[in-house]
């Protein structure tokens, strides 16, 4: 049997997204600890990317109040006994009270990012149902400075009690293309002399807001008409707004123009067919794919909000623009599409960027580091390397 401690790590759901995207990383980099996932909703084929040894628990949370989700969360925890419990976003933050029931000792809890009916943090029920459950957690760890801010100011968290921890990128997997601008599979638009193709990836609901870059893509057709020879929109992802942006695009005699695949799986081999990435979101925490595109070389167009600040250098490998506001991404996209000389010189920028400031290794060890620090209080008895 393997020894290490056991590190069980509490997700709503363990699909394709920023934050399962960055606890799949953790776990396949780091070799400290043993892993479990437990999904209180259930697993798609996301799951493929962890290893065979990794668990993956579904616990099959009913709609609306399941107070039987607390009793199968305290049979789990009671049977794998794991050394520590962390838990992610307001979803599983309940979790923390069985965790506490089952006698696990070091609890972490993460913030990741806004729930989709709270854009901006501002509501005071959120903010209660987090003040009464923060006696039980030993550690937060927010991923952008925007989250420690929330944590520290609205919820009254102590500030020995956060540690911010950014996510971090593979470079290995996420690097730009070899030789010029790599041809994306399965889509439409070749590399003619001319073409730029912009686009982001993500999922096509709620706060993402990809409504917003198709408006801001159907103002500059509309204000040059002459793009439409040259200029093409890639949205990947899927969801309930894909079938309201095809609507939008069909309505403007422009769906020709977009590729809409819907869900990849390889979403590094669609980035390096891009020439722009924009992130057109109402809210974000730390965002995954605005560090890989920056890792493939891309400059990054995104809006104003939560932890973008801290990835974009507006100016310098990308532009920050207010969020829902589609005429200012138009203008600022336009900015760049007869400029191949500052797409290449801000996207150079933004993948020195990430080599310096948000290695994978970096985040890998920052999180081991807290997870040992609390191991090291909770179980002081303990032999290291002891479950």
């Amino acid at each position: 049997m393997n020894p290490a401690p056991l590190i069980v790590h509490i997700i709503y759901r363990l699909g394709v997204g920023g934050l399962e995207n960055g606890l799949v990383n953790l776990i396949n980099h780091g070799g400290r600890y043993r892993h479990a996932v437990v999904c209180l909703k259930d697993a798609t084929e996301f799951r493929q990317r962890l290893p065979p040894e990794v668990p993956v628990y579904e616990l099959h949370r009913r709609e609306g109040q399941d107070f039987g989700l607390y009793g199968r969360v305290y049979r789990l925890l009671r049977e794998l006994r794991p050394a520590l419990v962390h838990t992610r976003n307001l979803a599983a933050l309940e979790c923390q009270l069985p965790a506490w029931w089952a006698g696990v000792r070091a609890r972490v809890h993460g913030e990741h990012g806004w729930d989709v009916f709270d854009p901006e943090g501002r509501n005071r029920k959120y903010q209660w149902l987090r003040r009464a459950y923060k006696p039980l957690v030993q550690r937060y760890i927010p991923l952008s400075r925007h989250l420690e801010d929330y944590l520290r100011e609205r919820v009254r968290v102590p500030e020995d009690r956060i540690t911010r921890i950014c996510n971090g990128v593979d470079t290995a997997v996420f690097h730009p293309p070899r030789q010029g601008r790599a041809l994306i599979g399965g889509c439409p638009f070749g590399a003619g002399e001319g073409r730029v193709l912009l686009g982001t990836v993500g999922r096509m609901h709620g706060v993402k807001d990809q409504l917003n870059l198709v408006r801001a893509f159907l103002l500059l057709l509309e204000q040059r008409p002459q793009w439409r020879e040259n200029l093409r929109l890639i949205l990947v992802g899927d969801g309930p707004l894909r079938a309201e942006a095809i609507g939008l695009l069909r309505a403007a005699g422009a769906e020709a123009l977009a590729w809409l695949p819907g869900e990849r799986g390889d979403v590094a081999a669609i980035l390096r067919g891009l020439d722009i990435f924009v992130l057109p979101s109402q809210a974000e925490g730390i965002s995954n794919t605005i560090l890989e595109a920056m890792a493939t070389g891309l400059p990054v167009v995104a809006t104003a909000v939560g932890g973008n600040p801290e990835l974009v250098a507006d100016g310098l490998t990308g532009t920050l623009v207010p969020r829902q506001d589609p005429a200012a991404l138009a203008a600022a996209l336009a900015r760049y599409l007869d400029d191949p000389d500052t797409r290449r010189a801000q996207g150079e920028a933004g993948l020195a960027r990430v080599q310096e400031r948000f290695s994978l290794d970096a985040m890998v060890r920052n999180y081991e580091a807290v997870y040992a620090q609390l191991l090291a209080a909770h179980h002081p008895a303990q032999p290291e390397g002891t479950p």
